[in-house]
This record gives C-alpha cells, structure tokens and sequence, in this order.
C-alpha cells in the first residue's frame, strides 16, 4: 500500500502533533517535581501558642505565652493574682484569643460607718456607694439609667466587657462602638468602674 503526498502529509502532521503533545505534558510534570512545596500559614485557629497581656491586681504582670484555646483563668493563674485580685469581675471560663489584654480589678476596700457593719464593694448589682452605675457589674437595665445609653449599646456595653475584660476607667467606653467624646462626658457625672 502506498501512500500519496497528501496522506503523507496528514501522517506526519499527526505524528508531529502526537510527539509535541507527549513533550509538553513531559514538561509539565518536570517543572511540578521541580518546585518546592508550599508551606501555608497555619489558620489563626491552628496555631499552637498564643500571646496575651496579664496586668492589675497580680504579682507578675506581663506578656504570657499560652497554648492556644487556653482560658483567662490560664493566664490570671500563671501571673498569680493577689489576695486583693476581684475574679468574681472576670469571666474565668473565656477563651483568650491571641494578643488580647486581661485586666483583674482588686477589689474594693471595705468601709466603715459608724454604728453600721463593714459595707463591701457596690451597694446594688450596678451601682457604687456613690450613687453612681458601674459599668463592669450593672445589667442591661442599670445601664439604659445613664443618660444617651438605650438597650443596644447596654448590650455593646455588656458585650465588650465579656470580651475584653472589666474597664479599667470611664474613659475606656470609648471603645465602644457607639461611644464617642460628647457621649462619654454625659456619662462622666453617672459612671464609675469601682
């Protein structure tokens, strides 16, 4: 059988075709064994330590490092807290998530009046000696009683709190979504975090 120029043509063409075909994928599977393997940044969640900032009313007070998923009561536990330390203001069972700061709060000093037993701390769930509401034990209903707090920012209010820790002072609201300057020096008179 013999075959013409033109089915000669279209052999070659095939082979041609087939050859560079087979070539191609040949390099595709060298330049791949070529390449190193991609190392992916562990997902914050897999991370193995985690890094969180223990201060106030503890004996050691810094930057410890924690297994990852650990709680506050963890990082309060390894910074000692002092006899004076107010836990009952913390949420111990809280997960810490890497670079937060964990404040303890001592507690409040007892006081005496005459003729009367030792008062400790706040006189209501929410409010101080002083009349005032404080902002690190009052429910949602204490804190609708400052003046510009309605119920969705007593529930950010509550919310940041169990999140970030107690406030350290008044000014800390700010942190706050929905707290600005104007807001915060109406609470001034109203607020305490004692």
């Amino acid at each position: 059988m013999q075959l013409g120029r033109r089915e000669m043509a279209v052999v070659l063409l095939f082979a041609a075709a087939l050859v560079f075909g087979l070539g191609y994928k040949y390099a595709q599977i060298k330049a791949r064994e070529a390449l190193p393997p991609v190392l992916e940044e562990p997902a914050a969640e897999e991370r193995r330590e985690i890094a969180v900032h223990v201060a106030g009313a503890v004996a050691h007070p810094g930057v410890y490092r924690l297994p990852a998923g650990s709680r506050v009561a963890d990082a309060v536990e390894k910074a000692e807290p002092l006899p004076d330390a107010d836990l009952d203001a913390l949420n111990l069972a809280r997960v810490l998530k890497d670079g937060e700061k964990v404040s303890v709060l001592a507690k409040a000093p007892e006081m005496a009046l005459p003729g009367m037993p030792f008062l400790s701390g706040p006189t209501k769930a929410g409010s101080s000696a002083g009349g005032k509401i404080n902002v690190n034990t009052a429910d949602a209903a204490e804190l609708e009683k400052l003046p510009g707090i309605g119920p969705a920012l007593a529930e950010r209010i509550i919310r940041y709190r169990e999140e970030n820790g107690p406030f350290i002072s008044v000014d800390d609201l700010l942190n706050v979504s929905g707290i600005g300057e104007k807001k915060l020096e109406a609470l001034r008179d109203y607020a305490t975090v004692n």
